[in-house]
């Protein structure tokens, strides 16, 4: 799907005030520009940086924030206090301002002059006091946002700009998505349900369901006779060449073998599908193999294409994985690594290590692909369909995370693990799905135990592209729980944080 990252932009506002004198000011001014065109020519930040002119009075302030919120192709503001700005100038403007915030706690000068150092430098360079005062307001008034510290050319630092970024990126997503439940949820299952008017209102993303006959009307389009049909045999044609171009295409399903049909099915589902969803301005969506209606099987390749070309994607109608996965693909746009939709599968336990398989029925995206994947038909034990297409592939050693986002009934959670992926110990021939290996941080007996107490699905997004990072950034600006798994996690602080985090919670949300 079109995605144009080049229209967007963070802005750089400094704060200050007149105490100084307008000298002094033109100076700021110009370490400001000086910064903000430095981070703008920065590789490791993916949006252009804008520079905006000093605000120095409340009024100044308001009217700035007002203008960020009401700037569609403004996704978040990186904020300086150059010198020593009053904070109380702030109150209003952060009470109104609804766009994401990092607070860059820099000075210009990356160095003291020790020789020449007097007090018009000091005057001049007073961010560090100056920040923390501004940090006092923000947390004063609880008030989520990225803090970074350090000199603004630091690679380090400016990696963590790109980080901010690009969550700002995929939160403007989460603001402006709409999911389509194609049937519903798998029946009396728990963890895909939720609460889709909270979610809206937390999140912003719209979920609503559809038939698959709105699917199936697509793929009726599809008719060699009619010219000016919406979807033209050429449009199926082109689209099984691709197949063959880009994937090893077993036997059975290359033209003339006996399970062509199946393939042919397959990619008049891919056609009718993504039909539906640009039509409808959707960027991500789920489906179910119980209510797959006309559909002649479930979607398998079309499913991992689509995730491939960045939608977003949930199985068995979960809309709340879908969602995240189509976020976190547009915070990893042009960056190293896939991300997919992902399922806890089986394990492996034996003395010398416990790995996690993780797979699904058919629908992994071969953006985490370690080569150029199968094409195969297999049958699928569920759903009573014809049997689907779909890729089926190892994916590559390396750090990954794995992340959940589940309704706790009065509030949402994020659940991060990070892994490693591994190589499987042996081939898998008989295993007809695409599939990683992981060891799980800081082990499966910890990571399994915590992951449980949790909450956390059995549905995750699997990315070697984005970091914990990310979603600590994501979390805050949403406003929402985070629990991370990690290295230094262990089962009886774990559970005193989720006991902990009961409390904050209730007190927060209720502004007690």
């Amino acid at each position: 799907m079109n995605y144009n990252i080049d229209q967007y932009e963070v802005w750089f506002v400094t704060g200050t005030q007149h105490l100084y004198g307008e000298e002094t000011l033109k100076q700021v001014a110009g370490h400001s520009q000086e910064i903000a065109k430095g981070l703008n020519a920065s590789a490791a930040i993916p949006v252009k940086i804008v520079y905006k002119d000093l605000v120095k009075t409340p009024n100044e302030i308001t009217d700035l924030c007002l203008e960020a919120n009401s700037t569609k192709n403004c996704i978040g503001l990186i904020l300086w206090m150059h010198t020593f700005s009053p904070a109380k100038m702030w109150i209003k403007g952060l009470n109104i301002l609804q766009k994401p915030v990092c607070h860059l706690h820099t000075q210009f000068n990356a160095e003291i002059p020790w020789g020449e150092i007097d007090m018009d430098f000091m005057n001049l360079n007073q961010s560090a006091h100056g920040d923390r005062e501004f940090g006092f307001m923000m947390s004063r008034m609880r008030k989520k946002r990225k803090v970074v510290v350090g000199h603004w050319q630091d690679a380090r630092v400016q990696t963590k700009l790109g980080v901010f970024t690009r969550v700002a990126l995929g939160w403007n997503e989460f603001q402006n998505l709409k999911v389509a439940r194609i049937g519903d949820n798998m029946r009396e299952v728990a963890v895909t349900e939720g609460d889709k008017v909270e979610a809206q209102i937390r999140f912003g993303f719209t979920v609503n369901g559809f038939d698959s006959s709105d699917i199936v009307a697509k793929i009726n389009e599809i008719k060699p006779e009619e010219l000016d049909a919406f979807l033209k045999q050429e449009d199926l044609d082109a689209l099984l060449k691709t197949y063959e171009t880009e994937y090893e295409l077993h036997d059975s399903i290359k033209e003339g073998g006996e399970k062509r049909q199946s393939l042919v099915d397959a990619a008049k589902i891919e056609l009718g599908l993504r039909a539906f969803l640009e039509e409808g301005g959707f960027g991500a969506f789920t489906d179910t193999f119980e209510n797959l209606g006309e559909l002649k099987q479930l979607p398998g390749i079309a499913t991992q294409r689509l995730m491939a070309d960045g939608y977003g994607f949930g199985g068995e109608g979960d809309w709340k994985t879908a969602a995240l996965t189509r976020a976190m693909k547009v915070m990893a746009i042009g960056l190293e690594g896939g991300t997919s939709f992902m399922e806890d599968y089986t394990y492996h336990f034996t003395p010398q290590g416990s790995y996690v398989l993780g797979s699904h029925m058919l629908e992994i995206c071969p953006s985490i692909a370690d080569a150029k994947p199968k094409c195969e038909v297999h049958p699928l034990g569920i759903g009573g369909k014809e049997d689907p297409a779909r890729l089926v592939f190892n994916s590559p050693e390396g750090p990954a995370i794995n992340a959940s986002l589940v309704d706790m009934g009065n509030r949402f959670r994020l659940i991060v693990n990070e892994v490693e992926a591994v190589k499987p110990e042996a081939d898998l021939p008989h295993l007809p799905v695409a599939r990683v290996l992981w060891d799980c941080k800081p082990n499966l007996d910890i990571a399994a135990t915590s992951w449980i107490h949790a909450g956390g699905a059995h549905h995750t997004v699997y990315s070697q592209a984005v970091t914990t990072e990310f979603m600590e950034d994501f979390a805050d600006i949403a406003g929402i729980e985070l629990l991370v798994i990690d290295d230094q996690t262990r089962v009886r602080d774990f559970k005193d944080t989720i006991n902990a985090n009961e409390a904050y919670y209730h007190i927060f949300q209720h502004r007690m």
